[in-house]
C-alpha cells in the first residue's frame, strides 16, 4: 500500500512538473501549411487577372499567381514600358482557440507577406497595415479571440504598396515579383509573463552577453543553461550577471571548454533561458541556437572570424522555386545549402532581401557565412520612416544566427544613409553594414570589375576589396569562365577578402497563364550556376575545383614522374591532415567496351600536416606497374566525409592509349581509280572517295551503308595556296598527299632558307582504316583556329562516347572542373539557361581528346582515334542565345561540324567581353616561339 501511495505522489509530481514546464513554454498552431510542400486550403478572392472576381480557395503559404490567379510581373517591366498589375486578394480562415488560451498571450505571426497586409480578426483589426514583403510581422490578438469558439481570420493584401518607396526598392527590381501569403502564418501561444524576444551574443572566448526583452513585472532574474542541439544539458551557467531596465533584461556570463563555429566546423548549441519571479518560480522558457564566434573587420586589412583572416568564396542566392515563386521549403534550403558548399564555397549572399528562417538555419548548420540584406534596389530608396520599421524587423529576427556575419544596406544605390546607423541599434553583436557595389567605410565592394582593373580604384587602395557581385552568369557566360584568372588575383591580393559570384540558380517561373512554360524572362533570370530545379551546369564544376580548399598545383605525368605533388591547404579553420585523399590508378576500356575503368593499384595517401594557409607536398606511391595504367585518380575527402573533387591525371599519350586497339591487318584488298575529279578506293568491306583537286573526303560507304563523313580535313589556320595532290599506290595501303606552297621556316633570317610546308596525307589500309597525317606551320601569335575540321549532318547524330575531358564542354577560360575518363552524352539541342535545361550540353568543344565514337541516328557514325596531345574535339555548333549582353556567348566557330582543334574561344559575362575576363579570355593565343608545325594524327574506323 506504501508503495502504491509512493507511486501515485510520484506521479502526481511529474503530472505537476510537466504542466508547470507546459505553461511555462511556447506553443505555436500553424493556421497555414509549413512550406511549399505543405500547403492549406483558405477561402480567397482575387481581385483581378486569372481566376478573379469570385470567391474560391487558395493554398497557403503561396504566391498567387503561381496557384492560377492575378497577374504576372517582373520587376523590370517598367524598363519596356509594360503594365504593373495591381491586384488585390482578399483571405478567409477559421480556427478554434481554446478556453485555456484565455489565460495566455496569443499572438498571429505572418513570416512573410507580398505586399501591404491588413489583419482582421473577427472584424477587428489586428494592428496597423503591415508594408513590405520580405520582413516577419506579428499583432497580439488575445482581446480580439472568441474562446472556447470559432474565430475568422480575414487578410487583405495588396500586391503593390501604398509606400512608394517600397514599391522601388521591392517591385521595380531585377528579379520576379509576386503577391500573397508566400510564408507560414502561424498562432504563437505565450504564458502571460513571457520573454518577447532575445538577442544574443556568443564570443569565440565563450563570453555570452543577452538581453531578454520582457514587459513581465513578476520577472526579477534568469538562470541559463547551454545545451547542446539535441537538447541535452551541457553545462549550467554560473556567475551570471545580470541587469535589469523597464524593458529587458541584460546577462552576461561565460561558457567553458565550448567548440566554436566556423563554416568547416558549424558547431551548435542552444541557449536556454528561463525568466524567474522573485520566488525563482519559471515564468517563461526560451531556447535560441548559438554559435560561438567572433567577427571583426580590421580597417585596412581584412574580415576575421576567430581571429582567421576569411576569403570569401561565395555566390548571390534568391529565395525562390520555379513551381512556387518565393514560396520555399525547409528542405529546399537545405538542399540549395549543401549544393553550394558542393561547390566548395563557405559563403551566401541575399540577394536582394532576407531569406526564409530555414535558409539561415541551414547554414548555422551546415556551415556558411552569410550577408544579410535589407531590401533596397537601386534608386529611389526606402524612405526613412519605413525603413527603421524594417530593419527592426530584420535584425529582431535574425540577430541570433551564427552564420550572418555582416549587414548590407540595400543593394547598387540603394541604400539611404540615414538608415546606416539603425542596424547597430537592434544588433546586440554590433556586425558592421556594408553598402554593395560601394566604397563605404572599411570595404569596397564594387561590382563587375574586369579583371585589369580588379581592385586598382586607386583613392580606395587602402579599402579591404570583395565584389558583393562578379562574373556576372548569363546563359553558359560567367561564374566558372574568368573565375580561375580572378581567383589567382584574389587569392594572392592581401586586401582581397574574396567575392560573390551572380548568382546561384536561373530564375525561372512557371507561367500559369502560359501552359506551363518556365519563363526566364528573356535574359534577365537565366544568370544561375544551376538551372530552375538545380539543373547543374559546366561551371558548377569549374567553382568546385577552383575553389577547393585542398589547391594542389597543376602536374603532368611524364616518363620521369616523382610521385611529389605541391599543395597547399586553403582551409580557414581545417589542417591539411584532417582531410583523407585516394590513389588511384586506372585503365580506361575501348570504344567498343562500357564505359567503366578498372582500377589498376589503390592505396590511400598520407596528407601533410598543414595548417590553414600552409603550403607543402605530399607524395603518392607509384606501384610497379604504375606505367601500364591510363590515368591516376586522386580524389580528396573533408572531415565530414564529403568529396572535396576528384583530380585526374593521364599517364599515357593519346597514342599510347589508342596502340592497342587499332588493327592494321593486311588481309583483304585495295584498289583505286580517279576519274572525274573524284579518287576512289575500294577496300575490303569499303568505299572512299576523295577529290583529286583538293584531297579532301568526299564520300564514304562501309558495308553499302553511306557514313556522311565528308569535305575534310579543311585546315584551319592555313593561308597558303594548294600546290598539289598525289596518289601513292604501295603495299597493302594507299597514300593520298594535298601539299600546300612553301613557305620560309624563319621570317627574319635572310641567310637561312629552310622552308616549311602545310600538308595532310590520308593512308587508306586494306581493312578500311584511315589514318590522317596533318601539318601546319606553327605560328608564335594565334588569333583565329588552328586544327581542321569536317562535315557531318547534325541531323544525323544520336550522341557519342569518347575518352577525354568531360562530361561537360569548355571554353578557353573555363578548363576546370572536368574528369578525364570515357563518357557517353546524348544528343541534345540545349541552349544552355534557356527552354529544356539539359545538362551536359552535347554540342561545344571537349578538351584532351584521345578518341571519340560518334554514334549515328542510322547505325551510320564512326570512330576516331587522336594520336595527338592537347587536341580538342569540336562536337557541332552550339545553338546561340538571342540576347547575350555583352559577352555571354560565342559566335565565331570553325567551318563545318566536328573539328579537331589547338586553341578555343573563350566565354564572356553578361556585362563582359571574355578578353576582359583575364589572360586565359584573351582572344589572342600565344602558342610560343615552336619551329616545329603544328601536328594532327587521327585515325578513323567506320
Amino acid at each position: 500500500m506504501k508503495t502504491i501511495t509512493k507511486l501515485l505522489v510520484l506521479m502526481l509530481c511529474i503530472c505537476l512538473f510537466q504542466g508547470i514546464k507546459a505553461q511555462s513554454n511556447t506553443e505555436i498552431q500553424y493556421l497555414s501549411g509549413t512550406d511549399k510542400d505543405n500547403i492549406v486550403a483558405w477561402d480567397f478572392f482575387c481581385s483581378d487577372g486569372m481566376n478573379s472576381k469570385k470567391w474560391t480557395k487558395i493554398g497557403v503559404p503561396s504566391c498567387w499567381e503561381l496557384q492560377g490567379f492575378g497577374n504576372y510581373n517582373y520587376g523590370r517591366d517598367y524598363k519596356d514600358g509594360k503594365q504593373y498589375y495591381n491586384e488585390y486578394g482578399l483571405y478567409k480562415h477559421k480556427f478554434k482557440a481554446p478556453k485555456a488560451w484565455k489565460t495566455k498571450e496569443v499572438k498571429i505571426v505572418f513570416e512573410g507577406v507580398m505586399t501591404d497586409c491588413e489583419v482582421k480578426i473577427n472584424g477587428k483589426l489586428a494592428g496597423e497595415i503591415h508594408q513590405g514583403a520580405f520582413y516577419e510581422f506579428n499583432y497580439t490578438i488575445s482581446k480580439l479571440l472568441k474562446y472556447g469558439e470559432e474565430n475568422v481570420l480575414e487578410v487583405k493584401v495588396n500586391k503593390m504598396s501604398a509606400n512608394t518607396s517600397i514599391n522601388a526598392a521591392e517591385r521595380n527590381a531585377d528579379f520576379w515579383i509576386f503577391g500573397g501569403i508566400y510564408r507560414p502564418v502561424y498562432l504563437k501561444i505565450l504564458p502571460k509573463q513571457f520573454i518577447e524576444r532575445v538577442a544574443i551574443d556568443a564570443k569565440a572566448n565563450g563570453d555570452i552577453s543577452a538581453d531578454v526583452f520582457t514587459n513581465s513585472k513578476k520577472a526579477t532574474s534568469v538562470n541559463v543553461n547551454l545545451l547542446d542541439v539535441k537538447g541535452v544539458l551541457v553545462q549550467k551557467l554560473s556567475d551570471i550577471k545580470v541587469d535589469k531596465t523597464e524593458e529587458k533584461l541584460s546577462l552576461s556570463t561565460k561558457a567553458v571548454n565550448i567548440k566554436t563555429w566556423n563554416p568547416e566546423k558549424p558547431n551548435l548549441y542552444q541557449l536556454q533561458i528561463n525568466l524567474l519571479d522573485k520566488k525563482g518560480n519559471t515564468l517563461h522558457t526560451v531556447s535560441k541556437q548559438i554559435g560561438f564566434r567572433t567577427v571583426e573587420i580590421r580597417e585596412s586589412d581584412g574580415i576575421y572570424v576567430n581571429n582567421q583572416q576569411i576569403k570569401f568564396k561565395g555566390v548571390n542566392h534568391h529565395s525562390f522555386y520555379p513551381e512556387s515563386g518565393r514560396t520555399t521549403s525547409k528542405a529546399l534550403s537545405i538542399a540549395h545549402v549543401k549544393m553550394i558548399k558542393d561547390m566548395n564555397m563557405n559563403s551566401v549572399r541575399m540577394s536582394h532581401y532576407p531569406p526564409d528562417v530555414h535558409f539561415l538555419e541551414a547554414c548555422d548548420s551546415l556551415g556558411l557565412f552569410v550577408l544579410d540584406e535589407l531590401c533596397t534596389w537601386h534608386v529611389p530608396y526606402l524612405d526613412t520612416k519605413v525603413g527603421k520599421k524594417l530593419i527592426k524587423e530584420l535584425i529582431v529576427r535574425d540577430v541570433n544566427h551564427p552564420s550572418i556575419l555582416i549587414w548590407d544596406n540595400g543593394n547598387e544605390s540603394g541604400w539611404n544613409t540615414a538608415l546606416d546607423d539603425e542596424f547597430s541599434k537592434w544588433d546586440i553583436q554590433k556586425r558592421e553594414v556594408i553598402h554593395p557595389w560601394n566604397v563605404f567605410k572599411k570595404t569596397n565592394t564594387m561590382h563587375y570589375p574586369d579583371y585589369y582593373k580588379f581592385a586598382f580604384d586607386s583613392p580606395s587602395k587602402d579599402k579591404i576589396y570583395f565584389p558583393t557581385e562578379f562574373l556576372h552568369g548569363l546563359y553558359d557566360g560567367g561564374h566558372g569562365a574568368g573565375l580561375d584568372d580572378y581567383w589567382k588575383q584574389i587569392w594572392n591580393m592581401p586586401l582581397a577578402a574574396g567575392g560573390f559570384l551572380w548568382d546561384f540558380a536561373d530564375e525561372g517561373v512557371v507561367r500559369t497563364d502560359k501552359g506551363g512554360i518556365i519563363d526566364t524572362d528573356g535574359n534577365h533570370g537565366a544568370d544561375g550556376i544551376v538551372g530552375p530545379y538545380g539543373e547543374k551546369e559546366a561551371s558548377y564544376f569549374t567553382i568546385k575545383e577552383i575553389w577547393s580548399p585542398i589547391y594542389i598545383a597543376d602536374r603532368y605525368i611524364r616518363e620521369d614522374f616523382s610521385g611529389i605533388f605541391s599543395v597547399e591547404n586553403r582551409y580557414h579553420f581545417t589542417n591539411l591532415d584532417e582531410c583523407s585523399m585516394v590513389a588511384k590508378w586506372v585503365i580506361f576500356n575501348g570504344p567498343e567496351e562500357t564505359a567503366d575503368f578498372n582500377v589498376l593499384v589503390e592505396s590511400k595517401v598520407k596528407l601533410p600536416k598543414l595548417a590553414p594557409l600552409e603550403k607543402g607536398r605530399f607524395n603518392v606511391e607509384k606501384p610497379v606497374n604504375w606505367k601500364s595504367a591510363d590515368a591516376l585518380y586522386l580524389t580528396a575527402t573533408d572531415i565530414h566525409g564529403n568529396e572535396i573533387f576528384t583530380w585526374t591525371y593521364p599517364v599515357k599519350t593519346p597514342k599510347e592509349i589508342s596502340n592497342d586497339k587499332i588493327s592494321y591487318t593486311k588481309k583483304g584488298s585495295i584498289k583505286t581509280t580517279t576519274s572525274n575529279n573524284v579518287i576512289t578506293v575500294h577496300t575490303t568491306g569499303s568505299i572512299f572517295k576523295f577529290s583529286s583537286k583538293t584531297g579532301l573526303l568526299k564520300e564514304v560507304i562501309k558495308n553499302g551503308k553511306l557514313i556522311p563523313l565528308k569535305d575534310g580535313p579543311i585546315l584551319l589556320g592555313n593561308k597558303t595556296k594548294l600546290e598539289d595532290v598525289k596518289v601513292k599506290l604501295l603495299d597493302n595501303k594507299v597514300e593520298i598527299i594535298s601539299r600546300y606552297n612553301k613557305k620560309p621556316k624563319y621570317h627574319d633570317w635572310k641567310d637561312n632558307k629552310e622552308t616549311t610546308q602545310d600538308f595532310f596525307k590520308w593512308t587508306i589500309y586494306t581493312n578500311g582504316i584511315l589514318d590522317l597525317h596533318v601539318e601546319i606551320r606553327n605560328k608564335k601569335i594565334v588569333e583565329e583556329y588552328m586544327g581542321i575540321s569536317f562535315s557531318f549532318p547534325e541531323k544525323e547524330v544520336k550522341g557519342m562516347k569518347w575518352l577525354g575531358d568531360g562530361p561537360y564542354r569548355v571554353w578557353s577560360n573555363r578548363m576546370k572542373g572536368t574528369k578525364f575518363k570515357v563518357w557517353e552524352n546524348d544528343y541534345n539541342d540545349t541552349a544552355t539557361g534557356e527552354l529544356g535545361f539539359v545538362y551536359p550540353e552535347f554540342k561545344g568543344f571537349y578538351s584532351s581528346l584521345n578518341w571519340m565514337k560518334l554514334k549515328g541516328n542510322n547505325a551510320n557514325g564512326f570512330t576516331v582515334f587522336c594520336h595527338s596531345d592537347f587536341t580538342f574535339l569540336r562536337m557541332l555548333t552550339p545553338k546561340q542565345p538571342t540576347d547575350f549582353g555583352r559577352g555571354a556567348a560565342v559566335t565565331k566557330f570553325p567551318k563545318g561540324d566536328i573539328s579537331f582543334v589547338k586553341n578555343i574561344p573563350a566565354m564572356g559575362t553578361k556585362f563582359m567581353v571574355a578578353s576582359q575576363s583575364g589572360p586565359q579570355g584573351n582572344n589572342t593565343k600565344y602558342f610560343g616561339n615552336n619551329d616545329e608545325p603544328i601536328t594532327i594524327k587521327l585515325t578513323f574506323q567506320f
